[in-house]
């Protein structure tokens, strides 16, 4: 029995096919249309692992696009979701802490992979990956190139996490002669900052560190110098939504066996 979970999110769509262990996954832009893409994606999947959709018993779709994939069975939230998955990759209790596109989550997860408690900052943009996408921009860099530029040794101070302050602030900061390797460190500093604010209990070990913004070293060395804790990062760390979704899809469906991997 083949089951699939499908996270839309705001940037990227991404379907994990799951079979008793996980068959494959494909991640791919959301662009306008939601359903769309987690159409798309889900083809994908299956195209690369030589599924035919009608070998889809049961789907889950997760994330801000949940809503409109009116091809699933049921839908998630996202929360739930990355709770399921990464206690199905570490197999005990601990803290997610999740920076998409549009928002930053923190998620705690018992020992039985339930979610305790979770704080999430989706208001605005700041410590976003949306944040550090123009933080880049004004640095002339590309978002990819922020990790591989960090410099912890001497961060700048960056004062406002308003993602139009900071652009100025790091605009004069240049000016002013600051080398950029110390002011992405400052921007990394700053955003690990806000997700240790947003812990106001600590974080409990071990620290996971999911989504899009998981992908950037610097900014998981800046986490582990403010929460004090050592930050695992899974190897595809933008898919554990849809991996939570497809193993949720799994159960629903009547399958045994989610037992943890790696």
């Amino acid at each position: 029995m083949l089951v699939a979970g499908i996270d839309v999110g705001s940037t990227s769509a991404k379907a994990v096919l799951y079979d008793g262990e996980v068959k494959g996954y494909t991640i791919r832009p959301t662009g306008w249309s939601p359903r769309q893409a987690g159409e798309e994606v889900l083809a994908a999947a299956l195209e690369q692992m030589d599924f035919n959709r009608q070998d889809v018993a049961y789907i889950i779709g997760t994330g801000y696009g949940r809503v409109a994939l009116n091809f699933s069975d049921q839908a998630v939230t996202e929360i739930t979701c990355q709770a399921r998955g990464i206690y199905y990759l570490i197999g005990r209790p601990g803290t997610i802490i999740d920076i998409g596109g549009q928002d930053t989550k923190a998620i705690t997860v018992n020992d039985q992979g339930k979610v305790v408690d979770f704080v999430m900052n989706d208001k605005c943009a700041a410590g976003t990956g949306r944040f550090l996408e123009v933080m880049a921009t004004a640095l002339g860099m590309d978002v990819g190139e922020l990790g591989r530029l960090h410099d912890s040794s001497s961060p700048v101070n960056i004062s406002s996490m308003c993602t139009v302050f900071a652009e100025s602030e790091v605009i004069s900061l240049l000016a002013a002669g600051a080398a950029r390797e110390e002011i992405v460190a400052g921007l990394h500093r700053a955003v690990a900052r806000r997700v240790k604010s947003m812990l106001k209990n600590g974080a409990l070990a071990p620290v996971v560190f999911t989504g899009g913004g998981a992908k950037n070293e610097g900014l998981r060395r800046a986490l582990e110098a403010e929460l004090g804790v050592e930050v695992m990062v899974p190897a595809e760390p933008r898919i554990t939504g849809a991996l939570g979704a497809a193993l949720i899809a799994w159960e629903r469906s009547g399958g045994a066996g989610t037992g943890t991997c790696c």
